[in-house]
């Protein structure tokens, strides 16, 4: 009798196969672009609900605990439902909760429909992906990935200029509503062309406990990363007492799922030596991916004046590069070139990138970056692609799902620890730039001397008494000093960023390859 594990696989063609790719890219492109968009209209939504600036963070907040919750367990969750039927009810709860979204009067409505918009969408995540690496042979998994790679790279990229967009021209409900149509053509491509995983058996049972662990230590882990900042970390109870919860939940799900026989996550396929180098790697990329996303635009809108519109529209070129790149890239390692090598020059590409941003000055405009964001999107494909592909190389069915649920989990925490990094760095750097910059600004510095005066004068020149001259002067200084500091902090956060960047290249020579010979499979149990 031929087992699960022996059953040849049958591999869509033609035009199915495309249909398939296409729907599964929409959907991971549609999930991740909803962990961006709303990121520059939350002025707008506060204001229009009621909420505070510290509430209305929850609508960040909501989406991506539930969505990191929920992509470690999907292939759980396909295995007892079917993959098809899976993939196609998280589409419908992503479309439906996004028209509740839309709907939301108030704030605490529109945080629960967030939260259930992200499981919906966590569940899309990574059951495109397996949908994508699944629609090819084993030897063409790389032009698999880097298909998926390109959705990974446009997704959180076009979120905040499609956002910043349909604000300004529309209002806030509509960065919502624009999923619906999508939503309800995908439902349908879904049910007609997703398959269910070949020999894929429904659990014997359901390790309750190990969700319950793994809920409580990832999502506690999340929020401490998204409201850390804000809460003054470790000052705050609140912080503390999530911090030990994650932490308990964490060796609580470690030691569940290494003790019985019906694990909600495989964690024992962290014993395959490349995936546990890979999971570093992709937390690195998240790290990297999304740690630049976010700084960008604070360094844009607040250093050099940009509009959110004029920020968001400026970074598509650079994904634009990464999906010209994704298809070069497949083609080097479909050709047998070595992956270590190709994830070195995207290292010393992005590199560049993050050292030529580390030397901008007020004076830097659009034409500054062209260069540098060319080589962000190509030093990302170059990166992207291999890493996904040494890390599941190998591993088949099951064991294959379970690993991507993994690395995506991984790649969003790598992105939540850059960002909470990032926001500790700069709070550091802007207090430390801003108490050595304010030792200059005296009445005994010429410089700032004659830039008061003359700034004084100015308001004179316009019908201010010299009392309000000199009071706005100084209110003028202050601006000036604001953006210099934020100026110098951003400078040195993309410095710190290429520095650790750079601590990937032992990793890389770490990992094993060996042309033609790939990772050993890795049973279940």
């Amino acid at each position: 009798m031929e087992t699960a594990a022996h059953i040849k696989p049958v591999y869509p063609t033609g035009a199915t196969k495309w249909i398939l790719i296409l729907t599964a890219v929409s959907c991971a492109i549609l999930e991740l672009i909803d962990t961006t968009v709303v990121n520059v209209s939350l002025r707008e939504i506060s204001g229009s609900i009621g909420a505070t600036t510290t509430e209305i963070a929850w609508v960040i907040t909501a989406y991506a605990i539930s969505n990191v919750i929920i992509i470690p367990l999907t292939s759980m969750l396909s295995d007892l439902f079917g993959r098809k039927t899976y993939f196609t009810a998280s589409v419908v709860i992503f479309t439906f909760s996004s028209l509740m979204c839309g709907l939301s009067t108030n704030l605490w409505m529109l945080v629960f429909w967030r939260f259930v918009q992200g499981i919906g969408g966590g569940g899309l995540l990574s059951t495109a992906q397996s949908i994508i690496v699944g629609a090819f042979p084993p030897e063409k998994i790389s032009t698999a990935n880097a298909i998926f790679g390109m959705g990974i790279i446009l997704g959180p990229t076009f979120g905040p200029a499609l956002g910043g967009f349909i604000t300004d021209n529309f209002s806030w409900h509509w960065i919502f509503f624009v999923n619906i149509p999508i939503g309800i053509v995908a439902t349908v491509l879904a049910w007609t062309y997703v398959t269910d995983m070949a020999g894929a058996k429904k659990p014997r049972k359901i390790d309750w406990w190990g969700i319950i662990f793994l809920v409580a230590a990832v999502g506690s882990l999340q929020f401490v990363l998204e409201e850390g900042t804000s809460k003054d970390w470790f000052e705050s109870p609140e912080i503390t007492t999530f911090s030990i919860v994650a932490l308990l939940g964490l060796m609580a799900f470690i030691y569940r799922e290494l003790h019985i026989d019906y694990p909600a996550v495989n964690i024992r396929l962290y014993k395959n030596y490349n995936l546990a180098m890979g999971s570093f790697m992709n937390f690195m990329l998240g790290l990297l991916l999304f740690g630049t996303v976010f700084i960008f635009p604070l360094f844009a809108q607040i250093s050099l004046g940009w509009t959110a519109t004029q920020t968001g529209t400026f970074m598509i070129p650079s994904a634009l590069c990464t999906a010209v790149s994704m298809p070069i890239v497949g083609k080097l390692l479909g050709s047998g070139k070595n992956p270590k090598s190709i994830i070195l020059i995207g290292i010393f590409i992005t590199f560049g990138f993050l050292m030529m941003m580390a030397f901008s000055s007020p004076d830097s405009s659009q034409n500054d970056f062209y260069l540098p964001f060319v080589l962000r999107g190509v030093g990302l494909a170059f990166m992207m692609s291999p890493i996904l592909s040494l890390a599941v190389a190998g591993l088949r069915g099951k064991d294959m799902a379970q690993a991507i649920g993994l690395a995506n989990m991984i790649r969003q925490l790598g992105g939540a620890v850059g960002i909470a990094l990032l926001n500790v760095f700069l709070t550091h750097k802007n207090a430390e730039v801003r108490g050595s910059m304010l030792g200059y600004v005296t009445d005994y510095n010429n410089v700032a001397a004659e830039r008061i005066s003359m700034l004084t004068q100015n308001y004179i020149s316009k019908g201010f008494g010299a009392e309000d001259a000199q009071a706005l002067a100084y209110k003028g200084m202050e601006g000036m000093l604001y953006r210099q500091q934020a100026l110098v902090s951003y400078d040195q956060g993309f410095f710190a960023v290429g520095i650790s960047i750079l601590i990937c290249i032992p990793i890389v020579m770490l990992i094993r390859y060996k042309k033609g010979v790939p990772a050993k499979p890795i049973a279940d149990h």
